[in-house]
């Protein structure tokens, strides 16, 4: 098992934040590359056990909301299926990981901005590890900074 984590600051109110993110089918409203996403069986987006079915980059991929709270402003996801290492990045693809992934909101008071953390945590093999790592420490920045111009175009 392993950890990628990031964190940052966004200029906006932690109840903007988490309005814009609380409902786990939004992906598309502030992911760049989500072009589509579906909650299967009729629950809500925010539902704990609710699975997204979204499409990331033109490829398919589900989820299921494994935790939720509006108290704490946390939502909880997991891969149901292992995810593939995207092909064509290193000369042997390391096989596939189980993932779940969590988001966290605090408010800072101070300009009434908001903490975002997130983290995935990865079961992937051993000799694997650092290579999904690293992966997924290059990609929640940069859905972290989608999150940003999302919240950047609402306000407009």
């Amino acid at each position: 098992m392993t950890k990628a984590y990031y964190s940052t600051v966004l200029d906006y109110p932690l109840a903007t934040v988490w309005s814009l993110i609380r409902d786990s089918n939004n992906y598309p409203a502030y992911i760049d590359g989500v072009s589509e996403s579906v909650i299967e069986d009729d629950k809500a987006g925010d539902e704990v056990g609710a699975v997204r079915r979204f499409c990331y980059l033109g490829n398919w991929i589900r989820q299921r909301l494994a935790g939720h709270s509006d108290a704490q402003h946390s939502l909880t996801y997991a891969g149901i299926e292992p995810f593939p290492f995207p092909p064509d990045l290193l000369p042997e693809t390391p096989s596939p990981t189980r993932y779940e992934g969590t988001m966290h909101l605090l408010p800072i008071v101070e300009g009434d901005r908001t903490f975002i953390e997130w983290d995935v945590a990865l079961d992937t093999a051993p000799e694997d590890a650092d290579r999904w790592r690293t992966l997924f420490q290059s990609w929640i920045p940069d859905w972290t900074n989608s999150l940003q111009r999302a919240l950047a175009r609402r306000a407009t």
